[in-house]
């Protein structure tokens, strides 16, 4: 068998500082670019700021920055420039012809990245679907040679159809088609959840920026093996694992794709049916990088989209702030760090803050209860009094509650009290209203 090696691209990363662009975080930016361009699995021959005092409508750059990345091109025999910003499909055709390379923006990174990460069929119908509205996007006029002639004389015969034309409706009949696709995938996830619903177990869903080590933490609680590496966006797939209690009970802890600072639309949409799933947990663990220098950025980030998708504080959905490598960080600043999460936690603070290290497990334990005591906190207790031709009620409780006490009378009446929560709380009054205890 012939094996044959992929060359591998050789890439410039510029990280293009827009005129209202924050200088101060241009270092980060940049570094944040190569990893994702890493994670495209192309050689960064070059990186570099590169400020922009006007934007150009038709290049994006002005002429000597233009000419100056042409001859960082030339020099490092690059194939691919990677403009770490938004660039419009007039912009990146251009800087294509002048360049000689293959030229992509940030969406088209983040876009490529998620199909090389996509493992399940929901996975890449969901990227395909982003693909190609950004493709859609894309398509410029540069084919106007090509036409398709109708029959008949004069005037009216025209031109018929131009070649941009028929890539466009070629484009809109498959994006038509993968969106069927993923409304048959959304309609069975939502089965999928409803059935989970009706588990006893409440369900946790742990969000965050890319790398902020969601999947590591996911494993440390579970004692499962998701793939988790120093990598963005390493994992892309939605998984589910039982998460033990300290009191014995379970929850169901679901780990979902990471965020990132301007994840495309196209994107968000797509991964609609996946996102439901936080919009649709009892808990949200917001994992944060703590000795990330942009860990407040990233915090506004995550926020935002949450809130894109009616997800999160701002709905009405408790979230933990879960501080996590505080082994990366100084001894004096870890200390820090602690106080600071431990005073969220003593003061009436937004939403209480956990420091941990998921590397290490340090801090996991104290995590664990705080989840469980916040999964409890809407839980009410109920008091019932069930003779014996009802006992089946007595499983149902027994099943779907804590049982606090529970005493047998001399007539067999069970005079039982539980902890429920909320939901099934005001199931059991609704149906079994009789033989509560006032």
């Amino acid at each position: 068998m012939i094996e044959c090696d992929v060359p591998i691209l050789r890439a410039v990363v510029i990280h293009a500082l827009a005129p209202l662009g924050q200088s101060r975080y241009a270092e980060y930016d940049l570094e944040e670019a190569v990893r994702l361009a890493q994670a495209l699995e192309v050689e960064v021959v070059h990186n570099q700021i590169v400020p922009v005092r006007d934007i150009r409508a038709g290049e994006y750059f002005g002429r000597g920055k233009i000419d100056d990345i042409k001859a960082l091109v030339k020099a490092n025999e690059a194939e691919l420039v990677i403009i770490n910003t938004a660039l419009a499909p007039i912009q990146q055709r251009n800087l294509e012809k002048v360049w000689g390379a293959k030229v992509i923006d940030r969406t088209g990174m983040i876009l490529e990245i998620f199909a090389l990460r996509a493992a399940t069929k929901e996975g890449k119908l969901q990227v395909e679907l982003a693909r190609q509205a950004y493709e859609r996007s894309r398509l410029v006029r540069t084919w106007t040679h090509l036409e398709r002639q109708r029959g008949g004389q004069g005037f009216l015969a025209g031109p018929g159809e131009t070649q941009i034309e028929s890539d466009r409706r070629m484009l809109d009949g498959r994006i038509a088609k993968l969106r069927r696709e993923i409304d048959q995938v959304r309609r069975t996830r939502e089965l999928q959840r409803v059935s989970r619903q009706r588990a006893p177990e409440r369900i946790v869903a742990l969000v965050g920026y890319t790398n902020a080590g969601k999947s590591t933490l996911f494993n440390r609680l579970t004692e499962s093996g998701v793939l988790a590496k120093d990598m963005l966006f390493a994992t892309l797939d939605t998984t589910h694992r039982i998460l033990p209690l300290p009191s014995g009970k379970n929850a169901l802890l679901s780990d979902t794709v990471g965020f990132i600072s301007d994840l495309p639309t196209d994107l968000v949409t797509s991964f609609r049916a996946t996102l439901e799933e936080v919009k649709e947990a009892d808990l949200i663990l917001h994992v944060r990088d703590v000795s990330d220098p942009l860990s407040k950025r990233r915090n506004k980030d995550v926020l935002d989209i949450l809130s894109s998708i009616e997800a999160g504080p701002d709905h009405g959905q408790p979230m933990l702030d879960v501080l996590n490598k505080s082994d990366q960080l100084g001894i004096d600043e870890a200390a820090m760090m602690g106080e600071r999460a431990l005073a969220w936690r003593d003061t009436d603070h937004q939403r209480d803050a956990y420091l941990i290290s998921a590397a290490s497990g340090q801090g996991l334990d104290e995590l664990r209860r705080g989840i469980e005591e916040t999964l409890g906190a809407s839980d009410e207790i109920v008091d019932f009094d069930i003779p014996p031709k009802d006992y089946a009620v007595r499983a149902w409780l027994h099943q779907h509650g804590e049982v606090i006490e529970e005493v047998t009378s001399d007539k067999g009446n069970c005079q039982i009290t539980v902890r429920l929560p909320e939901i099934e709380a005001g199931i059991a009054r609704s149906r079994h209203f009789n033989l509560l205890v006032s």
